[in-house]
């Protein structure tokens, strides 16, 4: 893992917090491992009802892809409706899509409620890599735009995209209005002080070894101390490992990178991407970029399946960056970092209570800012008696990896060269 110096976000953040790490044998109602977005929404809407919350967290609230990402918020699943109308029907294929809109109104409203400082500006371009998907992009906007009655988003042709971003790699886009992108270490730190507030415990340091069930709930042990509780929430994602084994099959983690250059100025920032909005293309293992709000562009591409970081992240994302804005070739790369998230096989989140006592959500697959602060509340409605939200993401299915945690890897592997290749191809 690279140094916190080398990350953007680590030198931009505007919350130091005072999160003590557990010490000693504790109770609680809820028990919540992780201090990701998942988490700390979990224990900001389960501490507002008047639970006891105990969070554990084993680096800092905010180390993993949480404080990490490219802070890109949208609605919609990695797969479009007319996917999921086909794969769970269209009842399961509108609920989604509701829970989707509702994961980014619930992210902007927690910023405008608490005031969180994290920089929230509207608008992502969705880019499309081939012509194929351009049309495809033209249909979806016209399906969600009819059937959905969804008005904020329309799709943008290959002359109008030429205007708005200064590269000629793409064929079309789909803008989207509702979502946006924000500085996502300050979101996460922003509802984790809100969760305090409330009156949750958050632990740093405190990394949960074993998951144990009891009668009457569940008891999570660090080597500092456990906790015992009626509900578990497990909120680690990328960074589970073999702590609970019976879903650890679902995902799969994988390394993604991001840079950003030096302060381009506010001229050159707009002559690159001129309404400031976030872009995401459509390749298979995605570009995507934004500009900062002191002028750099912040570039995310590439990704790698091994526990280990490129040596030189900068020059590995460069090559990437450089296809898009050829123009930057002598520009400086300020920061460089990594982050681990968890994808699942088809890419949709994997939701699933284990005997009512134990919470997952994981697997967002790129998708985790909205999804993952929609999680905490869609999980504390479920200990509450309103599972709704919460079972529609379940039911719809997420498969396991081929061959477990221990194959997975090797499939994994031939199938993103396999994609890699297909990009490269333009097919």
């Amino acid at each position: 893992m690279e140094e916190k110096s080398s990350q953007y976000y680590q030198h931009s953040r505007n919350l130091r917090l005072s999160c003590p790490a557990l010490d000693g044998d504790e109770s609680a109602d809820i028990c919540i491992i992780g201090g990701g977005l998942t988490g700390v929404s979990s224990a900001y809407h389960s501490a507002r009802r008047g639970l006891k919350v105990i969070l554990l967290e084993a680096q800092d609230i905010g180390f993993g892809a949480s404080g990490r990402n490219g802070g890109q918020v949208s609605p919609g699943q990695r797969l479009d409706q007319a996917t999921l109308e086909n794969k769970g029907g269209l009842e399961l294929a509108q609920q989604l899509w509701q829970l989707a809109l509702d994961s980014v109104d619930l992210v902007r409203d927690l910023i405008d409620r608490h005031q969180i400082d994290c920089d929230f500006v509207p608008g992502i371009l969705h880019t499309a890599f081939k012509p194929s998907h351009a049309e495809e992009m033209r249909a979806n906007v016209a399906k969600l735009n009819g059937e959905y009655h969804y008005q904020d988003v329309r799709f943008v042709d290959k002359d109008e995209l030429r205007s708005m971003l200064a590269t000629e790699r793409y064929h079309g886009a789909e803008l989207d209005m509702r979502a946006g992108h924000l500085h996502p270490l300050n979101l996460t730190l922003g509802i984790a002080k809100e969760a305090q507030l409330a009156g949750a415990r958050l632990c740093e340091h405190s990394r949960a070894t074993a998951i144990k069930e009891s009668a009457d709930g569940v008891i999570v042990e660090t080597a500092q101390g456990k906790v015992r509780a009626k509900h578990l929430v497990v909120g680690c994602n990328g960074y589970l490992g073999g702590l609970l084994p019976k879903v650890a099959g679902k995902i799969m983690p994988i390394n993604n990178f991001i840079v950003t250059t030096e302060p381009l100025g506010e001229a050159k920032a707009r002559e690159l991407i001129r309404d400031n909005v976030a872009v995401a293309d459509s390749k298979f293992v995605i570009n995507y970029f934004r500009t900062t709000p002191d002028h750099r562009l912040l570039f995310g591409g590439g990704e790698n399946y091994s526990s280990r970081f490129p040596a030189d992240i900068k020059s590995f994302v460069r090559s990437y960056m450089l296809e898009i804005f050829p123009q930057l070739k002598d520009v400086r790369l300020e920061h460089g970092w990594g982050g681990t998230l968890a994808i699942t096989l088809n890419r949709m989140p994997h939701f699933q209570c284990l005997n009512k006592k134990i919470y997952v959500a994981q697997g967002y697959s790129g998708h985790g800012i909205a999804l993952a602060t929609l999680a905490g509340k869609l999980i504390d409605d479920a200990i509450h008696g309103d599972s709704r939200g919460f079972d529609a993401l379940a039911r719809y299915p997420t498969p396991s990896f081929p061959g477990g945690t221990w194959l997975r890897y090797p499939g994994l592997v031939m199938g993103m060269l396999y994609y890699a290749l297909r990009d490269r191809l333009g097919n």
